[in-house]
């Protein structure tokens, strides 16, 4: 497949200066995850359906959903050509795994059926997938990078968790001298029609940070909903956790710092420079 054809899939190989930007961004931000005790974790690349419908994933992100499915050796000689463009539904076997278009939700299946401390904290960096209307080189993607920092625990906790965290991002980004605005977003993890709808409008759970109109950023408080679907509880207490995450999409991050700073090597640099900057003042504020 040739780069022009990959592209409009959806699809892009990282030349050597992108990838040395995203290892450098990946390694600050899981660095921020296990700087505040969060043990870091590969999660599995592929999900089943059934515990992702568990989540009410296939109700409220149908159009991202993307399933996995093997042919079906009996029925593929059906198929005419030696190097087909695509395979018939009726040559597949039933899709019973999915790509996840988030990385927070194996961390939650991970825990199903746990009890967890208060105060659990977990980081992750998901190959996620998202099925678009349309795809634009780094900024919109089929398959990207996620680097999400996950909390579980009481409420207090992901609150505490999440507003760390939007300072955090907001003195890195302010570092980097990039132009970015918190604005409020919806997160469809609750019914339409229900009380948790009318909770959300009255007080956000999503906060995403945009240059210009790209989101490269987000927090993300779920209440005890998947405390609840997973069946996680509060260790000597037995509630269902509260859980929240901060997500980063990296091939965005890569996108808006080759805008502000025009090469990969610069980028690189400051970068590295304003995660030190950063450093040297949370170490400045707790002496």
């Amino acid at each position: 497949m040739s780069a022009v054809t990959a592209q409009r899939h959806g699809l892009q190989a990282l030349s050597s200066g992108e990838t040395g930007l995203l290892k450098t961004l990946d390694a600050l931000f899981e660095g921020w995850g296990t700087g505040v005790g969060a043990a870091s974790m590969i999660m599995p690349p592929l999900l089943p359906v059934e515990s992702l419908a568990k989540l009410d994933f296939f109700d409220n992100f149908p159009h991202q959903a993307l399933l996995a499915s093997p042919l079906d050796l009996d029925k593929r000689d059906g198929v005419t050509g030696t190097r087909p463009s695509s395979f018939p539904t009726e040559v597949l076997e039933p899709a019973r795994l999915a790509l996840p278009s988030a990385a927070c939700f194996a961390v939650y299946l991970y825990h199903e059926g746990q009890e967890v401390a208060d105060g659990t904290t977990v980081t992750v960096l998901g190959r996620c997938f998202r099925r678009e209307e349309y795809y634009d080189s780094l900024s919109r993607l089929l398959g990207f990078h996620m680097r999400e920092i996950v909390a579980l625990g009481s409420r207090e906790f992901v609150q505490d968790h999440l507003s760390r965290f939007s300072d955090r991002i907001a003195s890195f980004t302010a570092a980097l001298d990039l132009p970015i605005r918190k604005e409020a977003a919806t997160d469809p993890f609750y019914d339409r029609g229900g009380q948790r709808a009318l909770l959300q409008k009255l007080s956000p759970v999503k906060h995403e940070y945009l240059v210009d109109e790209l989101a490269i950023a987000s927090l993300n408080v779920h209440r005890n909903f998947f405390g609840e679907r997973c069946d996680i509880r509060l260790a000597g207490g037995g509630e269902p956790v509260f859980t929240g995450c901060v997500a980063f999409g990296l091939e965005r991050w890569l996108s808006v710092l080759l805008g502000r700073y025009g090469d990969w090597d610069t980028a690189v640099e400051a970068v590295t420079r304003a995660g030190a900057e950063l450093e040297g003042a949370s170490h400045a504020s707790r002496s």
